[in-house]
């Protein structure tokens, strides 16, 4: 059963709870205004915001490392992660910055009137509890959330942050670049010391800290005294970025990732009853897209190119119900599925991300 909001009366005047819970559902799909609102205001983060992406920060970082490994100079780059992102901005925080970032003062009545009175319960195998108060944390699941998150880490970071490629914030991904050891872990431990003082908090286990042309006894980095975890490759937004330059393991990822999608809808593709024609445009909407993800930012070589086409011809093949002793020709396999050459596409992608 849901209740419909009939447009008689102000959301800003929700008096009674259940008029109050209309608002939480019905506010981000009727009333667009605070969004539209939100994107207006100028971010430094690069997650959820208008003609941004991860790919421009993977791209950014990508580039900076290049320019540093063909100079022979060290990069000290520290990926900082937040524990329970969402679950910790403190209700007065995000109130606070939002009148900061210039938001009405209607739409953070607005949003105050969404979390008033948040309840939930724990729901487990054996039943469930008993309903307790939410006074923390945003909403999952609602539109508004990446919005107000940006907003809270765009002001909580405004004493310490530097202009980009040195600093990259996406949603609670950080990550910290720097010419020298001394100066990331200073740069470090100010973000720290920024965000844990307004209630959010640096996870110990999940940040990380890379050194690109490392040279003996560089060191390593602490926080708070205690060492920051030393690694020569990090997943950075869902693309591996080695301290050697490297992109095989990124391209053994990207062919694994293709046949776990490939795999979710092997009943579809490997159904005979469905047209090539068909498959190919399954295919081309799952699967590719997980195999591409990223690589525009990459420099492939020709081996690693042929390594994902050998990948990609195999699913095809196995999509149509045909294999090598068919002597079947490749190019008759792309022709049937209605699939252009990988490559062809990635050099595609490589020239709009340098655009």
């Amino acid at each position: 059963m849901f209740l419909i909001y009939s447009g008689r009366l102000s959301l800003l005047l929700c008096q009674s709870s259940s008029l109050c819970y209309v608002c939480v559902l019905y506010v981000p799909l009727f009333n667009k205004t605070p969004v539209r609102r939100l994107t207006q205001q100028r971010f430094v983060t690069y997650g959820f915001m208008p003609r941004k992406s991860t790919t421009d920060a993977i791209f950014a970082l990508r580039i900076l490392m290049e320019k540093y490994r063909d100079g022979q100079r060290e990069l000290h780059c520290v990926f900082v992660d937040l524990e329970k992102a969402y679950d910790r901005v403190p209700r007065e925080e995000l109130w606070y910055c939002m009148r900061k970032s210039g938001v009405a003062e209607k739409y953070v009545t607005v949003v105050q009137d969404m979390y008033e009175r948040s309840r939930t319960v724990v729901r487990c195998a054996v039943g469930q509890t008993e309903e307790f108060k939410v006074e923390v944390g945003l909403h999952q699941g609602l539109a508004l959330s990446p919005f107000l998150f940006s907003i809270v880490m765009d002001q909580l970071s405004e004493e310490v942050r530097q202009e980009s490629p040195w600093k990259m914030m996406f949603a609670d991904d950080i990550v910290i670049c720097s010419e020298s050891r001394e100066q990331v872990e200073e740069n470090l431990e100010r973000w720290r010391f920024a965000l844990e003082r307004r209630g959010m908090k640096v996870s110990r286990s999940k940040t990380e800290y890379m050194c690109v042309n490392e040279r003996e006894g560089s060191g390593t980095v602490r926080l708070q005294g205690e060492e920051v975890k030393k690694v020569q490759e990090f997943k950075y937004l869902g693309s591996t970025v080695q301290s050697n330059g490297e992109c095989g393991k990124e391209v053994k990822k990207r062919v694994q990732a293709g046949w776990n999608g490939w795999r979710k809808v092997s009943g579809v593709l490997c159904d005979r009853k469905i047209s090539a024609r068909i498959k190919g445009k399954v295919y081309r909407t799952v699967v590719r897209p997980a195999m591409l993800y990223g690589l525009e930012t990459v420099s492939l070589r020709k081996r690693q190119e042929s390594e994902l086409e050998v990948a990609e011809l195999k699913m095809l093949r196995f999509s149509l119900g045909v294999t090598r002793l068919d002597r079947i020709r490749n190019e008759y396999i792309r022709g049937t599925a209605h699939v252009g050459g990988l490559s062809d596409k990635v050099r595609e992608c490589n020239v709009v991300c340098i655009v």
